[in-house]
């Protein structure tokens, strides 16, 4: 059934224009949208919501996630207080995935889902780990995310760094999902990666018309490995394997570049991912997108599922190296949506809305729209959210699942996961 939006002031999340209409929301995967002049909308049949004073635009989408990580907000420190990047993955990441059982995985990928629903994320990319419970992880990440109602693009991390067996384990669960699936394959990080596993995983990309996900020179050690092991910089050998080469790749990070690396990113068919608030986190260094074209869209890297939130960061956080304007940072936190257009990827239609109710202070149009996107509009201003052209969250609450229930299990698996860490 349709759903119609009336007394709306609709803006266009490509041009900005703000006009103030009755919108027609197609349901389904990719479905439509149609405009009418307040009151001419005649659909007897519609579910009608009332958006008077209210703004509605495309909803928002994640470039980079880790759902694998939800349970770790508040947990107790490593026993061995890492001293960089490296240690911090050996001591509480690495520590944290191996720990994860198949009922983890639902509690976080239904909390994750939930979060981004309520922030006004209807599609997430996720890159998921769990190395002693590989199989059937994508699908239960997959259907707890249709659950809450929040469209996906799944990937399993790779990685040889807990035996062949877990590698094994990694390649089969992506062909086997990718048969009747869309989603990517993923790859840790070049430091984790063997040529073998990395040709492996370039040939399943391909077999299934899909591109690999993995995490580029976050920090210096991926470079020093891929130099010391290879005799290539870590661009230079996924370019030799052929990763950039596929438009459905997405390289994250990107941070400790050189100029050749820049321009092989440049002119490359994969898209690159930008996750401020983690790499101030970590403490591995700045972003900057001097010299690596225009495929840069933006994540949160598990830190959170709020978009709006890591929008602002990357705009702070790379004033002074990239002085972005408002309106650049903006075109980056939408170039998702041109990633899923050009590769054919579903969940990110135009029926993926959100309605904001932001009462605004000051004069708001189409020409300074970034400037309020940047330094007005929030998450709580988020009111109605729709995925699909279903209304997944109405007055701030879902809709079609119980937050209750996923607050309950969530920190019932939390205190399991936590004891597994001790």
């Amino acid at each position: 059934m349709s759903l119609l939006l009336r007394n709306a002031i609709y803006i266009d999340w490509k041009n900005h224009s703000f006009t103030e209409a009755d919108i027609l929301v197609g349901d389904g995967h990719n479905g439509k949208i149609k405009l009418f002049y307040p009151g001419e909308a005649d659909e007897p049949d519609a579910d009608i919501l009332d958006c008077f004073g209210k703004y509605v635009t495309k909803a928002f989408a994640n470039g980079h996630h880790h759902v694998y990580s939800t349970l770790s907000k508040g947990m107790p420190p490593p026993v061995i207080p890492p001293k960089n990047f490296h240690e911090k993955l050996q001591h509480v990441w690495w520590q944290l995935d191996k720990s994860l059982d198949r009922e983890m995985i639902e509690a976080s990928a239904l909390f994750t889902a939930m979060e981004c629903a309520k922030n006004g994320v209807t599609f997430v990319i996720d890159h998921h780990a769990s190395p002693f419970a590989v199989e059937s992880s994508l699908e239960t990440l997959a259907k707890a995310f249709d659950k809450v109602g929040v469209s996906h693009l799944l990937c399993y991390e790779i990685s040889d760094r807990d035996g062949e067996k877990v590698t094994s384990a990694g390649l089969e669960e992506t062909d086997s999902y990718l048969k009747n699936n869309q989603g990517l394959v993923g790859l840790h990080a070049s430091f984790t990666i063997s040529d073998k596993t990395l040709k492996s995983a370039v040939s399943l990309a391909e077999k299934h018309h899909s591109g690999i996900h993995i995490h580029v020179a976050e920090d210096r050690i991926d470079q020093r490995d891929s130099i010391e092991k290879y005799g290539y910089r870590v661009v230079n050998r996924l370019q030799i394997f052929g990763v950039t080469d596929l438009p459905k790749s997405i390289l994250v990070h990107c941070i400790h570049l050189n100029d050749e690396e820049r321009n092989i990113m440049k002119n490359a068919e994969s898209w690159i991912v930008v996750n401020m608030e983690s790499n101030l986190n970590n403490n591995v260094g700045q972003f900057s997108s001097a010299r690596l074209g225009d495929n840069i869209m933006l994540g949160t890297d598990g830190m959170h599922s709020d978009m709006l939130r890591a929008a602002k960061a990357t705009y702070f956080g790379c004033l002074r190296i990239d002085k972005a304007t408002p309106a650049k940072l903006y075109e980056r936190f939408r170039n998702i949506h041109n990633y899923t257009y050009q590769n054919g990827i579903n969940g990110d239609g135009e029926n993926n809305l959100v309605v904001l109710d932001y009462p605004t202070p000051t004069d708001f149009n189409s020409e300074n729209f970034t400037v309020h996107f940047i330094y007005g509009i929030e998450s709580k201003h988020v009111q109605h959210v729709i995925s699909d052209g279903k209304l997944i969250v109405k007055d701030k609450k879902l809709t079609q699942a119980n937050e209750g229930e996923i607050l309950e299990f969530s920190r019932e698996m939390g205190e399991k996961l936590w004891k597994n860490l001790k």
